[in-house]
């Protein structure tokens, strides 16, 4: 084999990702200290192992290939498992960090790390099996998995399996001080602009009235408007969750992906109202595929735990005022998740909430109430 060229990986490195993508969402991952806040989530990284150290018999003598490999931990993981050839693909520089865990942990023979994007890189062969740690908060949050889909047309053989194969989004209703938290620290932002207004006008003779209406909108999109990270104790939870959306990834594709994601479905309330917020969350599981099903299928879920959650906590969607109801009612819910204009790894949610039921409240649900939140 040829020799490699100075600051290259492999051979078959490819291109690195595209700057201002890579200012936004790459960067981080280039860090030790982001891939070691992963690694230490153990429901996270115990799942994996369990996939694909309890599935060997799926694993023995196969290719594998490790999307967005990070520090190589999964590729690893296939190797012990008894692949024969592991592809782990990293587009930051973390790449270099995977190779000398790589090395130090003498499985070179089997692993190699390529540096550069999914999209730009070239395999030699295809692939049995594609591993990926490809979900975001809220799952689809990061669109990490449009390179996955992307890996599988591109490299997986016919009957081959993707690891994770299976996925679900999860919606709860919940009680949560939230909606009142960011109610009360919109409105301190409100009065310390009034304060700020004062400033300038005293200290510098300059009017700054005209910004008020923008700055207004601006910091009610981000108090009132964004979703928020937490970790929903099960108590919380008012009625059970309900799925509103399940893919097979073996079969979704990237068009469908990329489109705006519509959904209708029904939350059953078993405690009243009111329903300060609501919950939303994910599970993925490791079937394998048809042709090469697993021994031992492996669930990871995000939701509400009271022994604490994962690092992708659940995202919390505040209902500013809160949705009054009583048991037994229902809230119809029509649901829609795009992707931000200004940046397509961030998502936009809208929801039309109508109460149904026998109780007053049912019946003064005539008409749907909207709201919107942005994923950042």
């Amino acid at each position: 084999m040829a020799a490699k060229a100075i600051g290259k990986v492999s051979e078959l490195d490819g291109e690195a990702p595209e700057s201002t993508d890579f200012a936004n969402y790459f960067c981080t991952y280039a860090y030790i200290y982001h891939q070691k806040d992963m690694l230490e989530d153990h429901k996270r990284t115990g799942a994996y192992y369990q996939a694909v150290l309890s599935n060997k018999r799926q694993l023995q003598g196969k290719v594998v290939l490790d999307v967005g490999t990070g520090s190589g931990i999964l590729a690893i993981f296939a190797a012990k498992a008894g692949a024969k050839k592991v592809y782990a693909v990293e587009a930051t520089n973390m790449a270099k960090h995977a190779q000398n865990l790589v090395d130090h942990n003498k499985m070179s023979h089997v692993i190699e790390v390529i540096q550069g994007t999914i999209e730009s890189i070239q395999l030699p062969e295809k692939v049995d099996i594609i591993i990926s740690e490809w979900m975001g908060y809220f799952l689809l949050r990061e669109s990490m998995l449009d390179s996955v889909l992307v890996a599988r047309d591109r490299f997986l053989l016919p009957g081959g399996a993707l690891y994770p194969s299976h996925a679900a989004i999860y919606m709860a209703p919940i009680r949560s001080n939230l909606a009142n938290q960011r109610t009360g620290e919109f409105q301190g932002s409100m009065e310390g602009w009034a304060d700020f207004l004062q400033e300038m006008q005293h200290y510098y003779q300059v009017n700054l009235e005209c910004l008020s209406d923008a700055y207004r909108t601006e910091q009610k999109d981000y108090y009132l408007h964004t979703s928020q990270w937490t970790d929903t104790h099960p108590q919380q939870m008012l009625g059970p969750a309900a799925p509103f959306i399940k893919y097979d990834l073996h079969n979704v594709t990237l068009e469908e992906l990329k489109a705006p994601l519509r959904s209708e479905f029904v939350l059953h309330m078993t405690d009243g109202g009111p329903v300060d917020a609501l919950c939303g969350f994910f599970d993925v599981w490791f079937r394998g595929s048809v042709e090469n099903p697993v021994d031992n299928e492996i669930r990871l879920s995000t939701g509400p735990d009271p022994t604490g959650a994962t690092h992708w906590g659940q995202q919390t969607f505040p209902l500013h005022p809160p949705i009054d109801c009583a048991p037994g009612d229902r809230l119809r819910v029509l649901l829609e998740v795009s992707r931000r204009l200004d940046n397509q790894r961030l998502l936009h949610v809208k929801a039309a909430i109508t109460v149904e039921g026998n109780s007053i409240y049912a019946e003064q649900s005539k008409t749907p109430r909207t709201f919107r939140w942005n994923i950042e």
